[in-house]
């Protein structure tokens, strides 16, 4: 385990991304390369991610989905061995940065129930509950979290 090491988050590339997803056990199934490419194209977006010690730790992508002043923080992770040392609250904070500086008002990002720890990140950060597509099982419920920017 890293401690006290600098975080270091950057502007990154969608193959740092693809690599980083397929190791957050969290993605049964992660995106690869052409889902990356079609989402983001021709959109106002970012690929963050995050390095200690010159190691990728996590991710963060989001991009200009609905055309308002709605930022979509659309996919992230952070590898398990780097988890509870601030990797999630930089990224976090860096799109936030970004958002604002282009002029967007809010962060809008979608998770299931069954991602507990990062509904109550997300809420701990500001985040409230807008939405909630139900599913069977519930463990698969879509929730929709906001947070305004300031």
């Amino acid at each position: 385990m890293v401690s006290r090491s600098k975080i270091y988050i950057r502007k990154g590339s969608i193959e740092e991304v693809v690599q980083l997803s397929r190791s957050i056990p969290e993605f049964d199934n992660p995106h690869g390369r052409d889902v990356y490419e079609q989402r983001l194209k021709g959109k106002r977006h970012l690929i963050a991610v995050a390095e200690i010690d010159k190691e990728l730790t996590g991710f963060k992508v989001g991009y200009d989905k609905f055309g308002n002043s709605s930022f979509y923080s659309w996919m992230g992770g952070v590898l398990p061995a780097f988890r509870k040392m601030g990797v999630a609250a930089a990224l976090a904070s860096f799109q936030e940065n970004y958002a604002k500086e282009q002029g967007f008002d809010a962060v809008i990002l979608k998770t299931r129930n069954r991602h507990k720890n990062m509904l109550l990140f997300a809420l701990k950060s500001g985040f409230e509950i807008i939405e909630v597509e139900t599913k069977v099982p519930s463990k698969e419920n879509r929730i929709l979290i906001k947070k305004k920017l300031n």
